[in-house]
């Protein structure tokens, strides 16, 4: 386990680390914000699903998806669906303009990376992108912690430890 001091640093550099994310965020297209970029991305990937579906992926509440997903179907990046399990819900698809945008916010980010790791070896991209991995697997579903001076659960304890 890491010593304090570490974590205070990590620390340091995670706060830090949101100067790059918002500089990624003014990469993109005015028409389409960092949420609307989330669900395309979202979509993308996973292909079509319920509104409750990318709620979840996203991690933000109903009516922020609902927000988002008003703004990428206004511009006729999705298209929503009745989902024929349930006609009371929809289902979200990425429409071919929907795609094109996608490819679109794809290459501005690639062309960016690009740009400012130009001076990093492949082998430190490749090792950044394991040790990210690692991170994002240890916070798991990213639920709240316990209050400050409470227990972890003992799986919680289990999934947090490092090997020795």
């Amino acid at each position: 386990m890491a010593a304090q001091p570490q974590y205070e640093e990590l620390a340091r550099q995670l706060s830090a680390f949101g100067a790059v994310k918002r500089g990624m965020g003014r990469m993109l297209p005015p028409d389409c914000p960092g949420g609307s970029a989330a669900v395309l991305h979202l979509l993308g990937r996973h292909g079509e699903m319920r509104m409750s579906k990318l709620a979840e992926l996203l991690a933000v509440d109903m009516s922020v998806t609902s927000r988002h997903v008003a703004h990428v179907a206004d511009r006729g990046w999705i298209e929503r669906l009745p989902d024929p399990a349930d006609k009371r819900s929809r289902i979200l698809r990425l429409t071919p303009d929907g795609e094109g945008m996608l490819t679109q916010l794809s290459e501005r980010y690639m062309e960016a990376l690009a740009h400012y790791l130009q001076d990093w070896s492949d082998d430190e991209v490749d090792h950044l992108n394991t040790l990210l991995e690692r991170l994002r697997d240890s916070f798991g579903d990213c639920r709240p912690m316990p209050a400050l001076g409470s227990r972890l659960p003992d799986s919680a304890e289990q999934t947090t430890r490092t090997p020795s």
